[in-house]
C-alpha cells in the first residue's frame, strides 16, 4: 500500500540549469508525464509483480484522469483515491545535459489529503506500507501509525526533506530509505570523513532517533544499509545517466515488493539499487520505471556483487567500501524466513508492468 502523492509532470530539456536567481536558459524539448513520488512508487512496485493500493487525492481537473487512468493501466487499486474538487498535483522539471536535474512541486489535490482519510480498514490485509513527503506530515504519521497497527511492514522515504522529523515519527518506521541530503537533513547531526562516512553516520542518527534500519542510498556509489549493528554496503549498477529524475523512486518501489515477497533486506535492497540503476537511462518518470524481468536480468548479469562470505562492517566503525554484502536481520515484525507478518490476497489485483 503506497500513501502519497500524484503529479503532472512537465519537463523541459536545458544544456544548463539556471544558476541564480533571474537568470533564463533556453530549453529544447519538453513533454508531460504522470509522477509524483506516491504513483511513482506505486508503479514501479508493480511492475515489480506486487499487488498495490494507492492511498491519494487527484483534481477533478485532465490530470486527474490522466493519472486516475495510469494506474488502471498498471492494474493499481484505487479504492482509497478521492477525487477533489481542483487541480491536481504538479510538477516542473528542468534536466541539463549532464542529467541534473532541478524539480519545483505545487501540491494541487495532494494537499487535500488528511488523517480521516485513513481509517483502519484502509490499511486490512497490507504487508507493506510505503510513505513519502509530498503529503501533508500529519497524514503521513497516521498512515504509518494505522501501518503498524495493521501488522504491515512500514517505509517511509523522507522526500522532500525540509527539516527535522516530529520526535515520534521514526519510531512507527521500520525501514527509512533516504539519500546522504535527505537523511542528513531529517536526523541532523551527524559527521564523518569521508562521503560514505558521512552517510554511514546519517544512517545511525536515523536508527538512533527510533527507526528499525535505513537505507542511505548513494547514487552511483550503490547504497548503505544501516542497522542498530552492523553497516552494510549495496554495490552499484554502472549505467550512463539520461535523467534522475525517478531513480530514487524506483528503488523504493523495488524494495517495497521485493520485501513483500518475503526477501531479506540485503536482496531487497539490491534489486532497489538496479532498479533505479535501469530508470536514470530513460525519460520521464513512469516511463523510466522498469519492469520485473529487467531487474531480474541486470542483477544477474551482475552478479552477487561483492565476493561471497564478506561481513559488513559494525556500525559504529570506519569507512565503507561498497560491495561488501552481509545479510542483515529483517524490520521487527518480519518472521524467521524473511517473509512479512501480513500478506495481501494474490489474487486480488496488481501485475507485471512492461520490461
Amino acid at each position: 500500500m503506497v500513501v502519497g502523492s500524484l503529479n503532472l509532470d512537465h519537463t523541459v530539456m536545458v544544456d544548463q540549469l539556471p544558476l541564480e536567481v533571474g537568470a533564463t536558459v533556453l530549453g529544447s524539448e519538453y513533454s508531460t508525464s504522470a509522477g509524483g513520488k506516491g504513483l511513482n512508487q506505486a508503479v514501479a512496485a508493480a511492475r515489480q509483480g506486487a499487488i498495490v493500493e494507492m492511498v491519494g487525492a487527484v483534481g477533478d481537473d485532465p490530470a486527474g484522469s490522466l493519472l486516475v487512468g495510469v494506474l488502471a493501466d498498471e492494474r493499481i487499486g484505487v479504492d482509497h483515491l478521492r477525487r477533489v474538487p481542483g487541480p491536481s498535483g504538479t510538477a516542473l522539471v528542468s534536466i541539463d545535459r549532464r542529467g541534473g536535474n532541478t524539480i519545483v512541486v505545487a501540491p494541487g489535490a495532494n494537499g487535500t489529503l488528511g488523517p480521516d482519510d485513513l481509517g483502519e480498514e484502509v490499511f486490512a490485509g497490507a504487508a507493506v506500507v510505503v510513505c513519502q513527503l509530498e503529503v501533508p506530515l500529519a497524514v503521513v504519521g497516521a498512515a504509518l501509525a494505522e501501518g503498524r497497527r495493521a501488522g504491515a511492514l512500514t517505509i517511509f522515504n523522507p522526500s522532500p526533506a525540509g527539516g527535522p522529523l516530529p520526535d515520534g515519527l521514526l519510531p512507527l518506521v521500520d525501514l527509512v530509505v533516504a539519500n546522504e541530503q535527505e537523511a542528513a537533513v531529517v536526523a541532523p547531526g551527524s559527521a564523518g570523513t569521508g562521503p560514505l562516512d558521512r552517510a554511514a553516520a546519517a544512517g545511525r542518527s536515523v536508527v538512533a532517533r527510533g527507526a528499525g534500519e535505513a537505507i542511505v542510498t548513494l547514487g552511483p556509489r550503490g547504497a548503505l544499509i544501516v542497522g542498530r549493528e552492523l553497516v552494510t554496503p549495496v554495490a552499484p549498477f554502472r549505467v550512463t545517466s539520461v535523467d534522475p529524475t525517478a531513480a530514487g523512486d524506483a528503488f523504493v518501489g523495488a524494495l517495497a515488493a521485493a520485501l513483500a515477497a518475503g526477501e531479506p533486506t540485503l536482496v531487497a535492497a539490491r534489486r532497489g539499487a538496479a532498479a533505479g540503476a535501469l530508470a536514470v537511462t530513460r525519460r520521464g518518470a513512469v516511463p523510466s520505471l522498469p519492469g520485473r524481468a529487467s531487474v531480474d536480468r541486470l542483477v544477474s548479469e551482475a552478479g552477487p556483487g561483492a565476493p561471497p562470505g564478506r561481513a559488513g562492517r559494525p556500525a559504529g566503525s570506519g569507512s565503507h567500501s561498497p560491495g561488501a554484502p552481509q545479510q542483515l536481520p529483517g524490520p521487527r515484525n518480519r518472521h524467521r524466513d524473511g517473509a512479512p507478518a501480513r500478506r495481501g490476497d494474490p489474487s486480488r489485483r496488481g501485475g507485471r508492468g512492461p520490461n
